[in-house]
C-alpha cells in the first residue's frame, strides 16, 4: 500500500483517486473547497463532477492542501493547465522531503510554450523532486468510475519511475503501458484538445462523418509535424496518447472540447460557450499556446491556425472551414512529417 495525494477533485482527479482508492492505496483527495470534501467524506460522492459515481468508502478527502502534501508519498497534479504554476508553487513552499510527481493535465502554456512537466520543475525544487511523470491517454472519467475498459500510457525519461506509476494503477479496467518518450506524450495529449475544438465545430455546422474523419487524420498529422520538430519520436503520436487520444476526444459526447466546438460551430460566441461549459476548455488556451508553437517552429498547422482565426479574430467556422478546403494542393504522404 502506498500513501497518495491527488490534488485536484474535478472528474479526472476524482477518476485517479477512485482507481487508486480501489486499488488498496491510501489515497487522499483534495479539493478546493471545503464544501466539496465534506461531501465526499460524508456521502462518497463528488455530485459537481461525477454526479452517478459512488466513491470507494476508503477515499477520503480534505480541502487543506498542506494535509495532502504532508500525507502522500506521490503527489498526483489533476489541476487545469492554467492553475499548474501557482498549485506547484504553493506545494512546493510546504515540501520537507523529495516526492514523485504524476500529472493528469493535458495543455501547454501560451507565451512560454512550456509543457506541464515543465512548468512543475520550474516550480518545485529540485531538492523536493525525485521527477515528473507523465499519466495520460484516451480515458473519460465518467467510464473509469464505471469500470469500463480503459488504457493509457505512463511516460517519463526514467522508465523506472513510469514503470511505478504503472504498477499502482493498473487492475482489471485499467491497463497502463509505459513510454519513455515524455515530450511526445505531453504533446499529443494537448494537442487533441485543439482538433476536437475543431471536431465540435465540424459537427456544429451539421457536416458528416467525411468531414469528421478528414479532420482527425489531418489533425493527427499536424500534431505530429510539431511534435518531431520539437524532438518527439513520431511513434509515439500513432499511439494511445496520440492517435488514440485523438479519437476518444473527437468522437465522445463526454468531451469538453468537442461541446464547446459543437457550441462554436452553432454559431455561439467563445464568450458564450465558455459561460455556458461553467468548466475550463483547455483546447481554447492551448490553441493560442500551438499558434505560436507552429510560428516558432515554422511548421504548417492550417487546421490550428483556421480555430485560431475562429477563437481569437471572429472568423465565422463556415468560412475557415471554405479556406480550408480551398488550400493549394498537396502530396498526402509528404504532407505527414513535412512543412507543407
Amino acid at each position: 500500500m502506498k500513501k497518495i495525494s491527488v490534488i485536484g477533485a474535478g472528474s479526472w482527479g476524482t477518476a485517479i483517486a477512485f482507481v487508486l482508492a480501489e486499488n488498496g492505496h491510501d489515497c487522499l483527495l483534495w479539493a478546493r473547497r471545503e464544501i466539496q470534501s465534506t461531501e465526499i467524506n460524508e456521502t462518497h460522492k463528488n455530485s459537481a463532477y461525477l454526479p452517478n459515481a459512488s466513491l470507494p468508502t476508503n477515499l477520503k478527502a480534505t480541502s487543506s492542501l498542506q494535509e495532502a502534501v504532508a500525507h502522500g508519498d506521490m503527489l498526483v497534479i489533476a489541476v487545469p493547465t492554467k492553475a499548474i504554476r501557482s498549485v506547484s508553487s504553493e506545494i512546493n513552499g510546504m515540501l520537507t522531503a523529495p516526492k514523485l510527481f504524476v500529472h493528469v493535465s493535458k495543455g501547454i502554456e501560451p507565451d512560454s510554450l512550456k509543457r506541464i512537466s515543465e512548468m512543475i520543475k520550474e516550480e518545485i525544487a529540485s531538492m523536493y523532486l525525485k521527477d515528473v511523470v507523465a499519466l495520460s491517454g484516451p480515458s473519460h472519467a465518467e467510464e473509469v468510475v464505471e469500470r469500463q475498459p480503459t488504457t493509457i500510457t505512463a511516460a517519463s525519461s526514467n522508465i523506472e519511475f513510469a514503470e511505478e506509476v504503472q504498477d499502482l494503477f493498473m487492475n482489471n479496467y485499467l491497463r497502463v503501458y509505459t513510454n519513455a518518450d515524455l515530450m511526445g506524450v505531453e504533446i499529443g495529449a494537448a494537442l487533441k484538445n485543439v482538433i476536437a475544438l475543431g471536431a465540435g465545430v465540424s459537427d456544429g455546422l451539421g457536416y458528416g462523418d467525411n468531414a469528421k474523419a478528414a479532420l482527425i487524420t489531418r489533425g493527427l498529422a499536424e500534431i505530429s509535424r510539431l511534435g518531431v520538430a520539437m524532438g518527439a519520436k513520431p511513434l509515439t503520436f500513432s499511439g494511445l496518447t496520440g492517435l488514440g487520444d485523438l479519437i476518444v476526444t473527437c468522437t465522445s459526447v463526454h468531451s469538453r472540447n468537442w461541446k464547446a466546438g459543437n457550441m462554436l460551430g452553432q454559431g455561439q460566441s467563445l464568450e458564450e460557450v465558455t459561460k455556458g461549459m461553467g468548466m475550463i476548455i483547455e483546447g481554447v488556451r492551448t490553441t493560442k499556446a500551438a499558434h505560436q508553437l507552429a510560428a516558432k517552429y515554422e511548421v504548417s498547422m492550417p487546421l490550428t491556425e483556421a480555430l485560431y482565426t475562429v477563437l481569437f479574430e471572429d472568423a465565422e467556422p463556415k468560412k475557415a472551414v471554405d479556406q480550408l478546403m480551398n488550400r493549394m494542393k498537396k502530396q498526402e504522404v509528404e504532407d505527414l512529417f513535412g512543412n507543407r
